[in-house]
């Protein structure tokens, strides 16, 4: 039974490769791999799916897109970047998940490669958790994935963006998740956790991570952090009222970037911000909604390196719509 279960592994997978080869680089439609395979559309659709997950399908684009080279080199000039890439625009609505999680995925295996037997640093959120998803399985066994931020929150349910074990999944490495709360509940309380045994370790861990990713946060009512009921909307709303607009890794900034004081970012379990001054630390973001935040974070001064996209880009250079 086991061999039968194991020969139709071998035959799917096969299958799969030759589906992913004639769609991808035969060119065909998946209605044409589907006649040419005698499978059905919906069976065409699914093999070339599975060969995509599996890693077997990789993509290159060769040569320079020279509408984002500008975009980058502006970018770099005016916020004082070490390291910029836009993506060219899909016309995504709304958040480009599709575009920046193909390129935060891109970002992270090459430095994962860059960096064999490195420390790296993860935040939270949905881009992130889609640059990992879009990341076909590597081999990176000596590198270590440690978590900027606590991991739980006050619904255990709620905070379906862990990407920890996603990536040990992915790549096979040992990944650290801090195993105390998004938020304590008062500055003392943090304090306290941060002082268990277990997690210090971690938290020392991620001090002496070699590159740190992450995502920018907006301070919308409706924003990521509220809608995942990290925080709360009373909580939200204290950091607008004390002026703020963006938000990395728990930390609030206002328009000019200044870092807004609060008993939110008092309590959030995160790396200190001085700790985060001089790192080496990419931001994946965009979208519409995070203009104006994610341009307060670059004036900061929090961020040496960012990836986004065309039109995200194009909104933060436009002087007219400046904050």
């Amino acid at each position: 039974m086991m061999r039968q279960v194991t020969q139709k592994t071998e035959v799917d997978s096969s299958l799969a490769i030759r589906a992913a080869w004639l769609h991808f680089t035969g060119g065909l439609t998946q209605a044409e791999v589907a006649t040419r395979l005698g499978v059905s559309g919906i069976k065409a659709h699914r093999l070339i799916a599975q060969a995509s997950q599996s890693g077997a399908v990789k993509i290159t684009v060769e040569g320079e897109i020279s509408g984002c080279m500008d975009l980058e080199d502006r970018l770099t000039d005016r916020f004082g970047l070490t390291f910029c890439q836009v993506i060219p625009d899909l016309g995504e609505a709304g958040l480009p998940l599709r575009t920046l999680g193909v390129a935060g995925a891109t970002l992270l295996r090459r430095e994962i490669a860059a960096l064999p037997d490195g420390i790296i640093g993860v935040g939270h959120g949905r881009t992130l958790a889609a640059a990992i998803s879009a990341m076909p399985r590597i081999d990176a066994p000596t590198v270590r994935f440690v978590s900027l931020l606590g991991g739980l929150t006050r619904n255990l349910a709620a905070n379906p963006h862990d990407v920890m074990h996603r990536l040990a999944e992915k790549t096979g490495a040992d990944a650290y998740v801090l195993p105390v709360p998004f938020m304590a509940n008062t500055p003392q309380d943090r304090a306290v956790l941060l002082a268990q045994r277990g997690v210090g370790d971690v938290v020392e861990l991620a001090a002496r991570a070699d590159l740190l990713i992450v995502g920018v946060g907006t301070i919308a009512p409706d924003a990521q952090l509220v809608a995942s009921k990290m925080v709360t909307p009373a909580e939200i709303a204290e950091v607008q009222r004390a002026g703020a607009v963006g938000e990395v890794l728990g930390h609030y900034f206002d328009r000019d970037g200044a870092p807004v004081e609060s008993s939110l970012a008092a309590r959030t379990i995160s790396p200190d911000l001085a700790t985060l001054r001089g790192r080496r630390i990419i931001a994946v973001a965009g979208g519409a909604a995070k203009v104006a935040g994610l341009r307060a974070v670059l004036r900061s001064g929090c961020l040496s390196g960012l990836v986004t996209d065309e039109a995200t880009a194009r909104a933060m250079l436009n002087d007219k719509n400046a904050d």
